[in-house]
């Protein structure tokens, strides 16, 4: 006997198929990548002297690009505050979100989006002007405190001072510039937000050495790319995409050199990011075959992407910590491609 699916079963399964494929489909047809990130963050995304935008945020809108397109180029950057971010996604008016984005449960769940992975794990810091005389958060009892609406740091900094008994006067703001603005011109005491994004705004201040950032880190901040729920597919190519640049480094594959390693490889993991074997990995994503080759050539592993843009030699001034490989005392681990 034929078995006859409810309809309402019928109709989700079909909505499902129909958007499995649909933001690939749609961003090809476009001819464009449409990324949300920060509207300017030095290191993770801002626009350069020449309106480029670049950063660490902005390199994994690049990969995806070059995985799908085979041009990194081909990127359309939006930027998105905290607060309207997550509807932004939602809606369709971006494919992807790019912008030091806290991975949580809410957010995970409750809001119908999926994380990615983590491009940059980082935590919670404070920073405050040195002739405060300050050297630990615990000394920080009824400071006016400036701190981003619609994003973790406000429940972090209402818990910490809730448990260590202290009290603060919150100064909201809209956006990491305006922050930076209201605790220059001294309407907040300290600002607070991930240490990444406080050494990012400090760089760009006309005498870092007259700010510090202490040393109390308050929250676990697993940075990373976001897309909506119910696309399989999409959230497989954009998950890929960092896992090559981590699983690049881990074989010491770099724009440099990967030409070279292609020719000789031997290892069948290096063979396969290289589009050099019959694995076809690109295949299993609806992508072209050197898709993965794409990416380290014109965007680099993950070693390449941090160092450029947050690492020791740039104004920031980072430590990979967290961030260095598995098999160098971090925890960026990628699964293996096989």
């Amino acid at each position: 006997m034929k078995r006859i699916l409810p309809i309402a079963v019928s109709l989700a399964a079909l909505a499902a198929v129909n958007v499995s494929a649909s933001t690939l489909e749609e961003v090809q047809s476009r001819g464009v990548l449409k990324c949300g990130v920060t509207p300017g963050l030095a290191g993770f995304s801002t626009p350069n002297d020449s309106g480029k935008w670049e950063g660490l945020d902005v390199d994994l809108c690049r990969a995806v690009a070059a995985a799908v397109f085979g041009d990194a180029e081909k990127v359309e950057y939006i930027p998105l505050t905290s607060k309207v971010r997550f509807e932004v996604l939602k809606s369709g008016e971006i494919d992807l979100l790019s912008r030091s984005t806290t991975w949580t449960f809410t957010r995970d769940s409750g809001l119908g989006l999926n994380f990615a992975g983590v491009n940059y794990y980082d935590g919670q810091g404070f920073m405050v002007p040195a002739a405060l005389g300050v050297s630990s958060a615990k000394q920080l009892d009824g400071a006016s405190i400036c701190i981003q609406t619609g994003t973790t740091t406000e429940l972090n900094l209402a818990e910490y001072f809730k448990i260590n008994g202290m009290t603060y006067e919150p100064v909201p703001v809209e956006s990491a510039a305006e922050g930076r603005q209201n605790y220059l011109a001294g309407r907040c005491d300290v600002y607070t937000t991930d240490a990444s994004a406080l050494a990012s705004q400090r760089s760009v201040m006309d005498d870092p050495s007259a700010h510090l950032v202490l040393p109390e880190i308050i929250s676990k901040e697993p940075l990373g790319p976001v897309v909506r729920h119910g696309d399989d597919q999409w959230l497989d190519i954009v998950k890929w995409s960092h896992n090559v640049m981590l699983n690049a480094e881990e074989l010491n594959i770099t724009s440099k050199n990967l030409d070279e390693r292609g020719a000789n490889a031997n290892d069948p993991s290096a063979q396969g990011l290289l589009g050099t074997n019959e694995a076809k990995l690109g295949a299993m994503l609806g992508l072209d075959k050197k898709w993965a080759y794409n990416i380290i050539k014109q965007v680099g592993n993950y070693s390449e992407s941090f160092e450029r843009n947050v690492g020791k030699e740039t104004p920031l001034k980072l430590d990979r910590g967290l961030n260095a490989l598995w098999t160098n005392g971090g925890i960026q681990y990628a699964p293996p491609l096989k």
